[in-house]
């Protein structure tokens, strides 16, 4: 028998200590073997259950829950309190209702939230799939959620994966399964996963032993034990993932080995973020500060209570007591704290929960963060943070995918030291966006599939499902058609239609020239044929088209176009004026030269340097400086010019016979795993170069002048974030030597570029490639195009093969043998791709600057590359000062002259600001404990950082470097798996939802599909939410103060007894129904400036981020107001009935009528409606209560007060003058203020209410007052800035009004 868990002993060699963790032992479940069935039954069923409560559960389990808060505790211990007979100061039944009314309305939220859960699960856990059964020795429909661990699940094409299985078998004849993980991670591209040992229920009886349950989507450890001992590894590209969908793959069988909530889908589902706001934590202070009030003045209650006993002579009127005046004293203090409990406000903290659900319901459903190409909106996945988007001070912001497209366009290349500026294309690119800016759609309209169920129809055309929008289509639906062509990420015609360079098209054309072989320029046309054979090869694309689900290769001969029996006769024997034979693969090692040393060329021609030329000093033997079109001497009199026709060949590099736009039946549809990627083999499609097929050992490809070549491929590695690179390694069928092709990231291919030992000649072309590639590429970083490289080498060592299947240390072993491949490389050329910016990205940045908010770019490209997208993008102003940090050592030196240089151009005029350029390296000294504080001192004057070559963890520690030392409110946003440490570090963290997967978006707080969304969301939505909840918060303490205090103000004319002037009933809804609507609507409706206004001018932003809604200052002045208006509230009724026989509800009748109306006037005067609807509330609540309430409040009799109090014109008399003397202090502060000094939020309000030729007009001398004024005020001078006016934004009565004043605001 089996057994889970084994001891350790010391450093043995079981697979426990080889796996490092526990392991789990899964068998099928068709065994017979007992022990093993309660194995297998200990294991977690595929029932997926996200609720957190049940029938029975709901009750208790909600209420531990709620009284994990303190406040909660708190009015629950006043409550029980209140039934103590020598404290209670009111009927104890009443002094429950605020407290079950808060847990109640909690309550039914949190069952409202939990019921939608579950009607998602039930949906999910009903979904079918094919169980192997059994007793009927077959495979049959189950449900999702009677799926268990050992069961066998049969899948088809398009089908949804329902647990993470081990893959036992597939239809494809090389064991290969394709998925696509878009509702795991949302990327579309398609995964490749191989049988691990292909096996079928009737013959399984192996054992499998792996890791437990984790949720480490790119990780899986184990081993398959067969009942004879042996052992294969299983790793991940052996297990299907739970939630995936099964792509162009008939039929695959596996064995469940996680299933439900210990799938790594479910592992990673977190669900909503929680996180404190900045406002709460002010909140929190304030409340400490309510609880103080409270305190006191219960203090007060009891010292005075204790006097006001023992001074007393006279006590006919007091029933005998024995007790202290001390005790009785302390008593008070108790019943006080149950008269004043509303000092702290109960409902204020549902207030919020409630009113923040609501800000984020209009987030959500703002149609302009509707991205109708992606189908997709803004998602807010963390709950209770709406606030902090108005108070954000510095942007974090990654570049690729963020701040552009992520679409990767091949744009130009440098080959063999040659540059190829393919204007044509650049030509092309540039019509796409012209057409793209009048709204004509020439790229696809979504990169979303169409939605639709799963199928079990052999027809593996793509299709989309998720987990989240699984819907049957509508009645009126058409299903897609099989046979239309499907598109695939990073294939729309922008991508694809690349128009090749004329010039590089005539070199290639001589490999089907008779007159090729007389060509001195063989030896760089080896290096254009190897450069394009890298772009189609090096990579994971899976190739398709619509007609068929995957075009595999199987043991093809190499089959010739005409023409190209010149090359195969140059490839077997060479030419002896320019080439050497190559060398023989049998008597020699493969790849070597007979003495033993590496092939120097390792190419498809196996070439030396020309003999006819003397060489230099240099021995740079034939070349000059470079020309327009290159630096290959005596080309242009050698090479055969062909005329424009002879290159048409190469102009359709879509496969078919129509136009690009038209996909023929014959289309190749690449499915790639990064837009990188796909731009390559496009790009060497357009060139004839055209990867065909792939399977798991061959690839199949079409080189211009020799047809299809069948690749057999050994070994791919794949990228990395520590390599920066990627290789395959082939066999080239026609020298039959193994090579090695790399492509990467220029700062490590550069470095990588050595050329072997005892090769002068190679060595010196070798030197001069790299200078004028390196030349080639920095000017192509400052086009702002992204580069890469590609390289090549000659493999000799087979060791890689052992490192691959090992289980032991394999990502070492893999990342010890991929070092040592990828050495002494030949540098073959480099590619310059371009990502444009995405829409309104200059607009948005330009308005966060001018929003106060400072905006740094954090990226991994080169400091060229990001100085460019940092102009384009308006983030470097032409008249700004670029400032420069890189070095290796002396960081400290440079900071200081850097600040120096900040300062000398702070204290001279007409300086417009500086921008700071950091790359890596700096980075990470800069970084270090004794130069953070000249770090952040120097970019804390600078208008606009730059971080280039940044690694993801430097980005993480910028963030929480200028979020900890500087004590501000940080935002980042990114696209991709290495934006996502950067974004959970920042106070608020923005998913971008683009070309990169979903990981930054499953890491944040906010998601939106365009960077374009962050302006409205952090000027509009931000401030709303900011301001709202700041003034509702001041608004709860306001009337909650001002409530208590008559109460307290009343204890010095009753004997500091306790005693209340009005009955428990008014008491206990005052606050709770009477009143709580205003505060609500408030926080929730309420806009000082609109949408446009608020967009128009990013400098209300200000307010916000300074916090000046919210300010200890109006926190005290808030009280003081209420502490005022207490006080006239209370001694003005107590004046007007001082002698007359009023008795204490009488009295108290007008005080809560006063009270009353002077909350409701305190703020929401304009809101009418609420104003008059609660006015009428408390008056007929309390007309009926006097009617016909006759013991409601024992020991007082209420009965008829109110009624009575309401017929005479005293108590109205009272109610008026007592509101006007209370709000009139408050009404006249603001006049004088806002004729004195007005805000700037309040200039923008009173611009709304204006019609539209006095709004035109004021906007006008409001500019023209601004932009004489030199200090920089609310407007700065926005002619100065190119401006320009979206026309959405403008009301049509502004428009013509526009061309008068000019640019206005934008």
């Amino acid at each position: 028998m089996y057994s889970l868990e084994r001891p350790v002993q010391g450093q043995s060699s079981c697979p426990k200590d080889r796996l490092g963790r526990k392991r789990r032992t899964v068998v099928s479940s068709l065994t017979e073997d007992e022990e093993l069935t309660e194995i297998l039954k200990s294991y977690s069923s595929n029932k997926v259950t996200t609720t957190k409560y049940s029938f029975l559960s709901f009750i208790p389990k909600n209420l531990f829950e709620q009284l994990h808060r303190f406040a909660n505790i708190y009015f629950i211990f006043l409550a029980a309190l209140n039934f103590v007979p020598v404290v209670n100061a009111f009927q104890p039944e009443i002094s429950i209702i605020p407290i079950l009314l808060v847990l109640a309305v909690t309550a039914v939220k949190d069952l409202w939230e939990d019921y939608r859960k579950h009607k998602s699960d039930k949906f999910i856990n009903g979904l079918v799939c094919e169980i192997y059964s059994r007793k009927r020795q077959m495979y049959v429909d189950q449900r999702w959620q009677d799926v268990h661990v050992g069961d066998f699940v049969r899948l088809s094409c398009n089908e949804i994966i329902p647990a993470d299985m081990l893959l036992l078998y597939s239809s494809d004849p090389h064991g290969v399964c394709y998925i696509e993980t878009a509702n795991l991670d949302g990327e579309t591209n398609l995964k490749q996963r191989q049988v691990g040992s292909e096996l079928t229920p009737e013959n399984f009886h192996s054992r499998i032993e792996c890791e437990n349950p984790n949720n480490d989507l790119s990780r899986f450890r184990g081993f398959m034990e067969y009942p004879s001992k042996a052992r294969v590894g299983l790793h991940n590209n052996n297990l299907l993932l739970r939630s995936c969908t099964i792509r162009n793959t008939e039929t695959v069988i596996g064995i469940v080995v996680y299933a439900g909530h210990e799938t790594k889908a479910m592992k990673n589902n977190n669900g909503p973020r929680y996180k404190r706001s900045k406002l709460e934590r002010r909140l929190n202070v304030d409340v400490l500060w309510s609880v103080v009030l409270l305190v006191i003045m219960c203090l007060t209650a009891a010292i005075g209570h204790g006097l006001w006993l023992r001074n007393l002579k006279d006590t006919s009127f007091l029933i005998p007591d024995t007790t202290s005046p001390a005790l009785s004293g302390f008593y008070l203090f108790w019943t006080m704290i149950i008269v004043l409990q509303v000092l702290i406000p109960i409902s204020l903290y549902v207030s919020i929960e409630i009113v923040k659900l609501c800000q984020i319901f209009f987030i959500q459903n703002d149609v302009d963060f509707y991205n109708e190409y992606m189908d997709s909106r803004i998602q807010c996945r963390a709950l209770n943070i709406t606030e902090d988007l108005g108070q954000i001070q510095y942007v974090f912001s990654d570049k690729t995918g963020t701040l552009t497209e992520n679409k990767m366009v091949f744009r130009r290349c440098t080959i063999a030291g040659v540059e190829y500026p393919h204007e044509e294309n650049a030509r092309r690119l540039e019509v796409y966006k012209e057409d793209e800016a009048m709204g004509c759609s020439h790229t696809l309209k979504s990169r979303a599939s169409a939605k639709s169920l799963s199928c079990k129809s052999l027809s593996c055309n793509r299709s989309s499902v998720s987990l989240h929008t699984l819907t049957g289509h509508s009645e009126g639906e058409e299903s897609p058609s099989p046979t239309l062509p499907q598109h695939s990420a990073f294939s729309s015609p922008m991508e694809k239609d690349i128009v090749p360079d004329p010039f590089l098209v005539q070199k290639l054309n001589c490999l089907s020239s008779p007159l090729f072989l007389l060509r001195d320029a063989s030896m760089e046309l080896t290096y254009i044929v190897d450069f394009f054979m890298a772009l189609a090869i090096c990579n994971t694309v899976v190739v398709s088209s619509p007609n068929q689900p995957r075009h595999v290769v199987r043991n093809i001969p190499v089959t010739s176009t005409s023409g190209t029996g010149e090359q195969n006769e140059l490839f077997s024997r060479g030419k002896a004026a320019s080439f050497t034979p190559s060398p023989s693969p049998t008597p020699t090692k493969l790849g070597t030269e007979p003495d033993g040393e590496p092939n120097l060329e390792a190419s498809i021609l196996s070439i030396k340097p020309g003999l006819d030329g003397v060489p230099g000093e240099d021995g740079d033997q034939g070349y000059e400086e470079e020309g327009e079109h290159g630096s290959w001497k005596g080309e242009e009199d050698k090479m055969l010019h062909l005329n424009p026709g002879a290159w048409s060949v190469l102009e359709n590099s879509n496969g078919g016979e129509g136009p690009p736009s038209e996909p023929g039946a014959d289309e190749l549809i690449y499915e790639a795993e990064s837009p990188d990627e796909a731009a390559l083999v496009h790009a060497a499609r357009a060139y004839r170069c055209t990867l065909q097929g792939r399977s798991l050992e061959r690839l199949l490809v079409e080189l211009p002048g020799m047809g299809s070549l069948a690749v057999r491929l050994l070994h791919i590695l794949p990228f990395d974030s520590t390599r920066k690179r990627m290789s395959v390694v082939v066999r080239h069928p026609l020298t039959n030597q193994v090579v090695v092709y790399t492509k990467g990231a220029d700062s490590v291919i550069m470095d990588l570029a050595e050329s072997p030992k005892g090769a002068e000649q190679s060595d010196g072309r070798q030197g001069h490639i790299r200078e004028q590639t390196q030349k080639h590429l920095d000017n192509y970083a400052r086009e702002g195009l992204r580069t890469l490289c590609i390289a090549k080498k000659v493999q000799t060592s087979t060791r890689h093969a052992f490192a691959e299947t090992s289980i032991e240390n394999r990502e070492e072993l893999l990342l010890e043998s991929a070092q040592r491949l990828e050495t002494n490389l030949t540098l073959l050329g480099a590619t310059g791709i371009v990502d444009r910016l995405q829409e309104e990205v200059p607009e948005t940045i330009e308005a966060l600057q001018r929003a106060g908010v400072k905006v740094w770019v954090l990226t991994g490209d080169k400091q060229e590359t990001a100085i460019n997208i940092a102009c384009a993008c308006k983030l470097l102003r032409t008249t700004d000062q670029l400032l420069t940090a890189n070095c290796d050592s002396k960081v400290n030196a440079l900071l200081l002259e850097l600040r120096t240089e900040v300062e000398r151009g702070e204290a001279a005029e007409g300086t417009s600001g500086f921008t700071l350029v950091v790359d890596g390296h700096t980075l990470d000294f800069a970084l270090q404990e004794d130069l953070k504080g000249d770090f952040l001192e120097l970019s804390r004057r600078c208008r606009a950082v730059v971080c280039c070559r940044s690694t993801p963890l430097q980005k993480s520690h910028v963030v929480q470097l200028v979020r900890d030392q500087l004590r501000v409110m940080t935002l980042a946003i990114g696209d991709g798996a290495n934006d996502v440490s950067m974004i959970q570090v920042a106070d608020v963290g923005i998913g971008i939802s683009g070309q990169e997967g979903m990981q930054a978006v499953m890491s944040s707080d906010f998601a939106i599909s365009r960077f374009k969304h962050l302006r409205k969301l952090l000027l509009v939505h931000g401030h709303w939410c900011y301001t709202r909840l700041a003034n509702m918060i001041l608004y709860f303490f306001y009337k909650n103060v001002m409530y208590v205090n008559l109460l307290f103000w009343y204890q010095f004319f009753c004997g500091f007894s306790g005693s209340v002037m009005t009955n428990s009933w008014v008491l206990i809804f005052f606050n709770l129904l009477f009143t709580s609507a205003p505060p609500l609507l408030y926080g929730i409706l309420d806009k000082d400036v609109s949408a446009d206004t608020l967009i128009k001018l990013p400098e209300l932003y200000k307010s916000g981020q300074n916090s000046k809604a919210y300010l200890p200052s109006t926190f005290w002045l808030t009280m003081l107001d209420a502490l005022y208006q207490s006080l006239v509230c209370f001694f003005i009724p107590y004046f007007a009935y001082a002698g007359s026989d009023a008795d204490m509800l009488s009295f108290g009748s007008p005080i809560n009528a006063s009270a009353l109306l002077i909350i409701l006037l305190h703020q929401t005067w304009l809101h009418v409606l609420v104003l008059v609807g609660s006015a009428l509330f408390y008056f007929s609540f309390t007309l009926v209560f006097s009617v016909v309430c006759v013991t409601c409040s024992p020991p007082t009799n209420p009965l008829g007060v109110d009624k009575l109090q309401m017929s005479q014109p005293l108590f109205y008399g009272v109610c008026a003058l007592t509101t006007v003397l209370a709000l009139l202090p408050r009404f006249l502060f603001h006049a004088l203020r806002n004729s004195i000094s007005p805000s700037d939020t309040l200039k923008a309000a009173l611009m709304d209410q204006l019609n539209p030729d006095n709004y035109c007009r004021r906007m006008q001398h409001w500019n023209q007052t601004q932009a004489q004024s030199k200090a920089r005020g609310l407007i700065i001078n926005v002619e100065d800035l190119d401006i320009k006016i979206p026309d959405f934004i403008l009301p049509k009565e502004l428009k013509e009004c526009r061309a008068a004043t000019g640019s206005v605001l934008s």
